[in-house]
């Protein structure tokens, strides 16, 4: 089931924080606002059909990319290639919120292959 938030954006929340999508209207990509909980992570992943930016806005995010561990604060970015395995990490005490920018040729969340998971979802 698909929510919105008070402004008619898809909003989801999962057991790492949550996501809003800022921006899907064109086949070619897909912007979201993602928050990250202190002290959570995302799964380790890759996507087949997408790449996507990283920028951060809130926080310091601990960037595992291929086995790279790379510290990214607010102010920097980071991208992630295709089929490049990938997390974001909390290891702060606030959110880290981050502008995620995807561009490819399809954003479903089916386009995930978890590699690993601290919420068994992993594939």
């Amino acid at each position: 089931m698909t929510v919105y938030d008070a402004k008619g954006r898809e909003y989801d929340e999962r057991p790492w924080g949550s996501f809003t999508v800022l921006d899907d209207e064109l086949f070619d990509h897909k912007v979201k606002r993602i928050v990250v909980a202190p002290g959570k992570r995302l799964s380790y992943q890759r996507h087949s059909r997408r790449a996507e930016h990283w920028f951060v806005v809130n926080g310091v995010a601990t960037v595992i990319l291929d086995g790279v561990e790379h510290v990214v604060k607010a102010g920097e970015s980071i991208d992630i290639g295709l089929g490049q395995m990938h997390r974001c990490e909390n290891r702060g005490t606030t959110p880290v919120v981050f502008i995620e920018v995807q561009h490819g040729t399809y954003f479903g969340e089916d386009d995930i292959e978890r590699l690993e998971d601290d919420f068994g979802r992993a594939n």
